[in-house]
């Protein structure tokens, strides 16, 4: 006749004291309590598996958390489980995931946790345009989704009213953004295999539209409007300065003072604050070099070069230049990022070697195998050109009160 345990009773545990050593109390039928040398108490179930028939203990909750009478219903409720031929160990993982596929692995969470890698690879910029497309366009909507329950018509049916408004550019960003987060969501073994590749065929395509930009022809138009508009000098000096350094918006609106070396007349971007995330030195010519002297009595003292009319502490926004071109009646015509299309037109034009104007404009070459084997950007070739660019800029600003048109700097507005 087996051995009969006898139960414990509620003043035993709660009276059992640790030792040297860890050791049990036993309940019967499997039910132990281990107590260990720092005093705490832990309810074991010790049970057969029922795929492999070895022994295992499944736990049930530290005490005084999960009392004697609590202990011994998770232990009837396993035995249950075991009776029927489910492991409980494994019965309470599957419930942990299923768990964590309903409240953690939301879209929004899951999107967070792509986000923090995303967020490396593109500028400061482009990142914060990235997050707030998805908090406008898509999590008001599906944010609680469990990202397993995520497919095709879902996401169909979330962008069709944005398409319906003709924002086709913007269909077309989201759709690559939700990939994103779905194919990192396959690679982290969250769902089988990513359900939005194709959903680019389910809208219409955007008709692709050159940055407005104006001919090479039409640079002494310009350079008399920016003399002539009623902007702040700030602004103007901006202006000038994205012209001369070819530099995109963001690139030329965050410039700081700690990149630039006057005396050695050079401006390093550093790889976070390019778009292609490689560092990028820029010749800076005596026209450039001029606008700096503007500028420093406005902020020499602070970190960034242009700093922001509302908060000095921090750049001017990246579309100052833009707002500007449209008040001074360029709207249509010419967008700040044109101004980079307007030097390379008129670099090519005069026969300067397109390898020299592509590393100006700090483009990366698509061909890989080239790219990787050509990392000059022969900085030494490009002073010459640089240099004759911002010679063109100052003869087509002659008459005018530009920043590089005239000497006398200081009675500019």
């Amino acid at each position: 006749m087996p051995r009969q345990t006898k139960p414990l009773t509620a003043t035993e545990v709660k009276n059992a004291k640790p030792k040297e050593k860890e050791y049990y109390l036993t309940d019967g039928l499997g039910l132990k309590l281990r107590v260990l040398t720092s005093g705490s108490k832990q309810w074991l179930l010790n049970y057969y598996r029922p795929t492999s028939g070895k022994r295992a203990n499944l736990s049930l909750g530290r005490y005084p958390d999960v009392s004697l009478v609590q202990a011994r219903k998770s232990s009837l409720c396993a035995k249950e489980l075991i009776a029927q031929g489910v492991d409980p160990q494994e019965e309470r993982e599957r419930q942990n995931q299923e768990h964590k596929e309903i409240h953690d692995h939301t879209f929004i969470n899951v999107s967070k946790d792509w986000f923090e890698i995303k967020k490396d690879s593109v500028t400061p910029d482009y990142a914060v345009d990235i997050w707030r497309s998805l908090e406008l366009h898509v999590f008001p909507s599906i944010a609680n989704i469990p990202v397993k329950n995520i497919d095709a018509p879902l996401i169909i049916d979330l962008l069709k009213p944005i398409e319906a408004k003709g924002s086709l550019e913007t269909v077309k960003r989201l759709s690559q953004r939700l990939n994103e987060v779905m194919n990192f969501a396959t690679n982290c073994g969250l769902v089988r295999a990513n359900p939005l590749t194709g959903i680019k065929a389910a809208f219409k395509k955007p008709k692709k539209e050159n940055m407005a930009a104006l001919k090479p022809t039409e640079l002494p138009e310009l350079m008399g409007a920016i003399a002539n508009a009623s902007i702040k000098r700030t602004t103007r000096c901006l202006l000038e300065w994205q012209l001369h350094t070819m530099t995109r918006p963001s690139e030329a609106s965050g410039a700081k003072w700690c990149e630039i070396d006057i005396d050695e007349k050079i401006w390093i971007i550093p790889a976070e604050r390019m778009k292609k995330r490689r560092e990028h030195r820029i010749p800076l010519t005596e026209q450039a070099i001029d606008l700096l002297k503007v500028m420093k009595p406005i902020s020499r003292h602070r970190e960034f070069v242009f700093p922001s009319d509302r908060d000095p502490k921090k750049p001017c926004n990246s579309q100052t230049a833009n707002m500007a071109l449209k008040r001074m009646g360029f709207a249509g015509r010419l967008v700040s990022h044109g101004l980079r299309s307007l030097a390379s037109t008129t670099l090519n034009e005069q026969g300067f070697q397109a390898d020299l104007i592509e590393a100006a404009l700090a483009h990366v070459d698509d061909n890989q195998v080239r790219s990787a084997y050509n990392r000059t950007d022969y900085l030494e070739r490009r002073i010459p050109m640089m240099c004759w660019w911002s010679g063109h800029i100052e003869e087509a600003a002659q008459g005018s009160l530009s920043v590089t048109g005239t000497k006398t700097l200081k009675i500019i507005g």
